[in-house]
């Protein structure tokens, strides 16, 4: 048993900020502003001025390819592609893999205004096969070596640009396929225990991962599912699977699909393919790409809703929006549930009509507040292609926040790192001014948003009597600093279940064992 004594920000209903909170056997079993007597002689954790908070939620991450990605090379903060060669010369030199892979490529933050090439690919890395992940997750570049062995499988896929080496749309998604295919069990596994440690650290303790990016018979479904009934440290993953066929999630229990890759109705702005109302504005132009027909969303929608699935589905462009609101309408429509909670991933550009049906029929929004001044996609590149006008429109959170709708916030990793005290800091203190949020609000679509999203919060996400005592412990209290001042907070502590959190990593076959014989339906 454990007494925490100071700012407890307990993210409930009014989110009352409380002085005392006493933890036993995992469980929070009081909280208030004076200590009962009870448990007076409990030993007491003085805070000062740091402050107890739930524990954060990452509400959309691919966490299969963040793990790998992770284990792989980051290129995220190169200032050219010529230090990205560079990189990636020296990763060749250290790695024993014979595929490689790279994460974090964009041209708007290398001064050459563009993306490291195929060939410049192959003078670096002539030898190995080699992949170079795009920064929004959508495309990559791949050398000489590579496109010789998939040639014959994406020459005629939409998105095949042989010529650079960029990849796109269906070609991506094959490249991106054979890729995670060529990973190992052990491998896998090994990179998640890694990326669990390293999500711990920025106080995440709850992931919703999206799963099936082209292993066999949707193999790393299964797998994240063992993965998440090995943990023993009480991190928590919720999977959501990504194909279309909702089959794939009953035949393994799963109460709820969506994502992005099959289950995303459009791209990326970056790539020019997330799905417009109107044309981008710029030389290139076009109105992006719509995966699916209306009909065949509508289809897979009323299909899934009918099985009891919780569903969801990326959408960044206002076109691609408005295909996710009307399939969802159409599906509560025809077979009405009270408390379904449907969501639609990233919500970018959002359309006045698509909000009012969001409202009117309680549709979720797992967003990206990361996305505000983002490095790899900076505004001035937005503003480029989409016009002043939509760029005033984008990440509306505020307007969400306003007609009522249920926000909560996520990393999309591996395009953004997971860092909780980052969505906040870009949501309280957004350029645009006009769709900021409070700190209280922002905190609360990092925790309890993010449980209530999976039908976790009676459980978890705020810091009430009765819930599993999932705390961090901040440097500073986030309701007293400026808000500018944000972003300085640190996470000193990830504690689950009352305990300190203690590191993923063990043997693979122990852990494996551990997922087939747990009885947890934390998954």
């Amino acid at each position: 048993m454990k007494c925490y004594e100071g700012s407890i920000l307990t993210v409930n209903r009014n989110n009352d900020v409380f002085r005392y909170l006493v933890e036993d056997n995992g469980k929070i079993v009081y909280v208030g502003n004076d200590l009962p007597a009870l448990y007076s002689d409990t030993e007491k954790i003085t805070l000062g001025r740091r402050a107890l908070i739930p524990s954060f939620v990452d509400s959309h991450q691919h966490f299969a390819s963040f793990s790998t990605f992770q284990a792989g090379l980051n290129v995220m903060d190169a200032e050219s592609n010529k230090e990205i060669s560079e990189k990636i010369r020296e990763f060749v030199k250290r790695s024993g893999s014979r595929t490689l892979i790279c994460f974090g490529a964009s041209p708007f933050s290398v001064k050459e205004g563009h993306l490291i090439s195929r060939e410049e690919l192959d003078a670096v890395c002539p030898d190995k096969e080699i992949m170079v992940v795009k920064y929004d997750g959508h495309a990559c570049i791949v050398n000489s070596k590579l496109l010789e062995k998939m040639a014959g499988k994406v020459k005629d896929l939409r998105g095949f640009h042989p010529d650079t080496g960029e990849m796109n749309q269906e070609a991506f998604f094959k490249f991106s396929d054979y890729i995670s295919s060529s990973l190992s069990l052990t491998e896998l596994f090994s990179n998640m225990m890694d990326a669990v440690d390293f999500m711990a650290e920025r106080g995440i303790g709850m992931v919703h991962t999206v799963s099936g990016v082209g292993f066999s018979m949707n193999l790393d479904i299964t797998i994240e599912k063992l993965f998440a009934k090995s943990l023993s440290n009480g991190f928590q993953l919720r999977v959501f699977p990504q194909p279309m066929d909702i089959r794939v999630a009953v035949r393994r229990k799963l109460p709820r699909i969506g994502g992005c890759f099959e289950s995303a109705l459009d791209g990326c702005f970056g790539s020019h393919d997330a799905a417009m109302n109107s044309p981008y504005i710029d030389a290139e132009g076009g109105e992006g790409v719509l995966y699916y027909s209306d009909e065949k969303v509508i289809e897979h929608c009323k299909a899934a809703n009918r099985a009891g699935l919780q569903i969801e589905m990326h959408a960044i462009g206002d076109k691609a929006f408005d295909q996710a609101t009307k399939a969802l309408k159409a599906a509560l429509d025809d077979f009405p549930r009270k408390d379904h909670r449907h969501g639609i991933i990233h919500d970018c550009l959002p359309t006045e009509e698509g909000i009012r049906i969001c409202k009117e029929y309680g549709i979720l929004m797992p967003v990206q507040s990361a996305f505000i001044n983002w490095k790899q996609e900076p505004d001035e590149y937005l503003e480029s292609i989409l016009g002043q006008e939509r760029c005033s429109r984008l990440n509306p959170i505020h307007t969400f926040c306003e007609n009522g709708i249920l926000v909560s916030f996520g990393s999309d990793a591996p395009c953004t790192t997971p860092d909780p005290v980052v969505w906040m800091d870009r949501a309280v203190n957004n350029p645009n001014k006009d769709e900021a949020v409070s700190v209280q609000e922002a905190l609360r679509m990092c925790t309890y948003n993010g449980y209530y999203t999976t039908f976790d919060e009676n459980d978890r996400g705020s810091l009430e009597k009765g819930k599993v005592a999932d705390m961090v412990i901040l440097s500073a209290n986030p309701y007293e600093i400026p808000k500018e001042e944000l972003a300085g907070i640190k996470v000193e502590k990830l504690i689950l279940a009352g305990k300190d959190y203690k590191s993923a990593k063990r043997s693979v076959i122990k852990a494996v064992f551990s997922g087939l014989t747990n009885g947890s339906t934390s998954y």
